[in-house]
């Protein structure tokens, strides 16, 4: 998210950044007077005090990076976007990436949800979505959810419709399809008005809040390419 405030402030045309090290170890170097981006790295972790009691500690730690327009004498391949008219045209690509995940994707009716107990997704028919770009970004949100399944990131503990466990999935959700759109370079329209009242009151009462459901989102986004990547391979 930083990342791209910091983009679209500067105007840069790429989403790709490096830390100054990583430029080095590709052959490039930051032009000087270039003034670098900092980002954050959130996580916790558990550990057993004196009385044998879990305590959780969160970290956060920064880091400086470029982007590749900053830096001289990199070779970075750039991949296109896509334009998709307002037609439902397929896009092969985001097809395939989710055929690669493996979930059971049933497309019905006109809600769009993730069953824990059957372990399927349910996306409304396509011709319901003004274009294929919102149902992509749809599919893409449900299976962030799916990801918190117990048998895979275990991050979805049964929470009740409108309770602010609920609302901090839903971030989680929102943020993991943003960070599969950037990924697919695609674009369209994912968000819940109805949660947004949730995260600011969120947001208010603890500053992390931001950081631990993009710690999350990333969790689940890494875990997607993870599972498509591994599908190609054995294909």
């Amino acid at each position: 998210m930083l990342l791209w405030a910091a983009a679209f402030d500067a105007g840069f045309s790429s989403n790709q950044f490096l830390t100054y090290n990583q430029a080095n170890n590709l052959g490039g170097q930051v032009r000087k007077g270039e003034k670098g981006t900092s980002i954050i790295f959130y996580k916790s972790w558990e550990k057993e005090n004196e009385q044998g009691e879990k305590e959780v500690i969160p970290m956060l730690k920064s880091f400086t990076v470029f982007n590749v327009e900053q830096i001289d004498g990199l070779n970075v391949e750039e991949v296109k976007g896509f334009n998709v008219n307002n037609s439902f045209d397929a896009i092969d690509h985001v097809e395939s990436f989710i055929n690669k995940t493996g979930a059971n994707i049933v497309e019905q009716g006109d809600k769009a949800f993730f069953r824990p107990s059957t372990d399927n997704i349910v996306l409304p028919t396509r011709e319901r979505f003004s274009n294929s770009l919102d149902f992509y970004c749809t599919a893409l949100h449900e299976l962030t959810h799916w990801t918190g399944a117990k048998s895979r990131l275990d991050r979805i503990k049964g929470s009740r419709f409108g309770s602010d466990d609920y609302a901090f999935e839903e971030l989680i959700a929102e943020l993991g399809a943003s960070f599969l759109m950037a990924e697919l370079n695609i674009s369209g329209d994912v968000q819940h008005e109805s949660y947004i009242a949730s995260w600011l009151t969120q947001l208010k009462n603890d500053k992390r809040y931001i950081f631990k459901a993009a710690s999350a989102a990333s969790k689940a986004h890494q875990y997607l390419m993870q599972v498509t990547c591994e599908q190609l391979k054995a294909a």
